[in-house]
Order: C-alpha cells, then structure tokens, then sequence
C-alpha cells in the first residue's frame, strides 16, 4: 500500500520507444519559434522606433569640418529619402496619369516608414504586394515589379536595423506570401511576378539579405571587441594603480612608520633617564609622543585608503571629523611646540556643514604646519570670521628668527589648501608679506540656512 509505480516507456520488440518524447521536443520547438515570430513582427509592429543619427566619433562625420558635421549625422537620413523619391519619380513616369500617381506613393510609402517604424514598414509593404496581386489583370497588376523592389529594400533596412533573425522570418513569411498569391491569384503569373520566378526571387533575396545580416553581425562584433578592449584597458589600468599604491603604502609603512615608532617610544622613555625630570620637560615629552602616536593612526587610516581598491570602505562613518570646535585644541598643541600664536573670533559662531568645518580644521592645521617647518621663531596669528555668506579664515605669520633653520618642504601644503578650497567653490590667496612673513587667506562660502540643515541631521 502507497507504492506507485512509473508505468515504462512503450516499446517495440523490446526496443524502447522515444517516439512521445521527441514529439514533445519538437513541439517545444516550434512553439519556441512562434513565439520569437511574434515577439520581432507581431508585438508592438508599428511602434514609434526613429532611425538614430550616426553618432559623433563616426568615421563620416569626422572627416568633415565641424560646422557641417551636425548636418552630417543625418546623412543616413537623407539618403534613404532621395533614394525613395528617385524611385517614386521612376515609377511615375513609366506611364503616368491618376494610376501612376497612386502606384508611386504605394511604392514609396513603406520606404519612407523605414525610418520611424521599420517592422511595422514591412508589414505596409506586404500589404501593398497583396493589395495589388488582388487586381491582377488591371492596371496596378503591371506595377506589382516595382512593388516588389520597394518590398525588397524595405526587408534590406529592417536587417540593418533589427536583429539578424528578423531578416529570416521576413524571408519566410514573404516566401509564404508568394506561395499564397500564386496559388489564389493565379492571374498575376502572366507579368512574371509569383508565378515562375518565385523561386529565383526568393533566392535573390535571401542572398541579399544573408549579406547584409552578415555585414551587420561582423560591425556589431567588431564593436563588441572594442568595447571589451576598452573595459580591460581600464581594469588594467585600475590594477596598475592598485600595485602602484600598494608598493606607496609600503614604502610609507617601512620608513615613516617605523621612526614615528621610534619618536614615541624614545619620547616615553626619556624622563626615566634623567633624574629628578623638570616637569616642563617632562610635560614636552609627552607632548611629543601623543603627537606621535597621533600620527601613526593617522598613517595608518591613509595606508588602509592607499591599500584599498574601494577607499571609502575604510572610512569610518562613527568616527568623528575635526571641526573649528577643536582649533583650540589644536593651537594649544601647536603652541606646546613652541610657536606663539594669536587665535581671534569674530562674528556670530555658527554651525556650518560637515566639509566647510572639516576643511577649515585642515587648512589651518596646514597653515600652523608650515610656520613652524618654515619660519621658526616667528609669531602667528590666526583669524576665523564667521560673516553672513560663509567663513573666513586668516593665518598670517611674522619674520622668521635668522639663526633659527628652516625644514625644507616639498611645496604640497599650499596645493593641498588650494584644493580644499576650490572643491568647496572657494576662494584663497598665498603671499608674503611687506615685514617678510606670510599671509594665507581663505573664504568658504555657505548658501543661507545649510550650516543649520547640517546641523540638525548631524543631531
């Protein structure tokens, strides 16, 4: 109880029969194909689908001069109209009058549709053929030749237009037509048409039609070669990059690294060499080393950067920015280092955005930086004015002392600001001064009511 059985394939002789099962394959397979027949020539047939113009870097429209080249991207365009309208012309004038007129606008029409609705052009054209086969023996029967070009060159550009298989189920269809017209109106067999030389119409025309499907496959695969030479261009050129910030990282890792290690370690074990330790020296060590150690996580948040092919995967979103509310923390420091500087505040103190805060942070950080590598023994001064269109800033330094040496630099500093202030729209200047120091000024402008947008989404 409760076993079944799977009844066996029938068979014949002991041979089993698979004859069910490739029926059912066949049928999958004609029932597949249909369906792809009225996806590509039932389904949305009339749908509004403009010829492109041909694009920019087209060989066609770069040889030609600038002015002319935008008129060059239609050229497919106009082609295709003075085209349609020799052959309407030619067909008008083999015989003329009312008839003549209605068979070059029969003729011309599906042409002409080719270049806004290319399938719903076939379908006009097949219509046409069909309209004048039922007039056989009167006087559009003997303009049926010029109907079947114009049906000819309307499958031509479909090809060019649509996918390759298109252009086979057209063939087909035509050829199913031909059959058709032949068998029901056999009237029109006299002009030559369908009658005997369907069959060397049909192979006239899928040879036509192979070539231009194939000349279509072969610009699409050289564009497909292309594109794919392009993408392992870049991805070559991105792990170029990568390796090359790898090996930076490294070097930074191997020397900066390692004598800030030093600088921290030494500092820390300094007082425990000497006896009895001022507590001023004692207090500078320390400074030392927390600048040190400072240092070092700030190089190895870089490294991590440097290393990564995503940078922003090792930013820490909970980690906070400096702001202006740590430059007094900062000028303490920078004063521990022994350089003397005045720090003022004007204006009503503000929230503003994120970056306008952390880039005056940095600038003034950098600025700071410099007076003490550059212009040691000198005073300095540093302003911050909170105005009504944004924030300005003002680091100005004295002379530097003679006998003291200045740190030689690689001219960054002043690049780095540049960029900061010009990401934000900013504006900067960076000179010396009459009395030998240097002056950098800075604003950051700030739309009305973003500093308190920000703020409250900080919040």
């Amino acid at each position: 109880m409760g076993t079944s059985y799977e009844s066996p394939l029938p068979t014949v002789d002991g041979v089993t029969d698979t004859y069910e099962p490739r029926l059912r394959s066949e049928m999958r397979i004609v029932r597949g194909a249909l369906d792809r027949l009225r996806e590509d020539l039932f389904h949305d047939a009339f749908a509004f689908r403009p010829l492109p113009p041909l694009a920019v870097d087209h060989r066609l429209v770069r040889l030609l001069p600038r002015r002319a080249a935008r008129y060059t991207r239609w050229f497919p365009h106009a082609a295709l109209v003075v085209f349609t309208g020799m052959v309407m012309l030619a067909t008008l004038a083999h015989e003329g009058g009312l008839f003549g007129i209605f068979a070059a606008v029969l003729v011309g029409a599906p042409m002409l549709t080719t270049l806004f609705r290319p399938v719903g052009a076939w379908w006009l054209s097949a219509g046409v053929i069909l309209f004048a086969s039922t007039l056989g023996g009167y006087a559009l029967g003997q303009w049926l030749p010029a109907m079947l070009f114009s049906h000819l060159f309307v499958m031509l550009v479909v090809t060019l237009r649509t996918r390759p298989r298109v252009a086979a189920e057209m063939w087909l269809l035509t050829g199913a037509m031909g059959i058709f017209i032949g068998v029901f109106f056999r009237t029109v067999s006299r002009y030559g048409s369908f009658g005997g030389e369907l069959f060397q119409m049909m192979l006239f025309s899928g040879v036509l039609l192979f070539a231009v499907a194939a000349v279509r496959g072969l610009r699409e695969t050289k564009e497909q070669v292309a594109a794919q030479v392009a993408v392992t261009e870049v991805e070559r050129s991105r792990r170029t990059v990568l390796e090359e910030r790898t090996n930076i990282a490294r070097e930074l890792h191997d020397v900066v690294a390692h004598h800030m290690s030093v600088v921290a370690i030494q500092a820390e074990a300094a007082p425990y060499r000497v006896e009895d330790t001022p507590p001023e020296l004692a207090a500078a060590f320390q400074t030392i080393r927390e600048n040190a150690v400072a240092a070092l996580t700030e190089l190895r948040r870089v490294l991590g950067v440097v290393r990564s092919e995503n940078p922003d995967a090792f930013a820490d979103p909970e980690a906070p920015q400096p702001t202006l509310d740590a430059l007094p923390a900062l000028i303490d420091n920078v004063r521990s280092a022994g350089l003397a500087v005045e720090h003022v505040t004007t204006g009503a103190v503000r929230p503003l955005p994120q970056g306008v805060e952390l880039s005056a942070y940095r600038i003034v950080q950098e600025a700071l930086s410099n007076v003490l590598r550059h212009a040691p023994g000198a005073q300095a001064r540093v302003e911050v004015s909170y105005v009504l269109g944004g924030l300005g800033l003002r680091v100005v330094n004295g002379a530097p002392n003679r006998l003291a040496k200045p740190s030689p630099g690689a001219g960054h500093g002043v690049l780095g600001m540049r960029e900061r202030v010009a990401m934000l729209s900013g504006e900067m200047t960076a000179e010396a001064t009459d009395e030998g120091g240097y002056e950098i000024a800075v604003f950051l402008p700030v739309a009305p009511g973003e500093g308190a947008a920000s703020g409250e989404a900080a919040a």
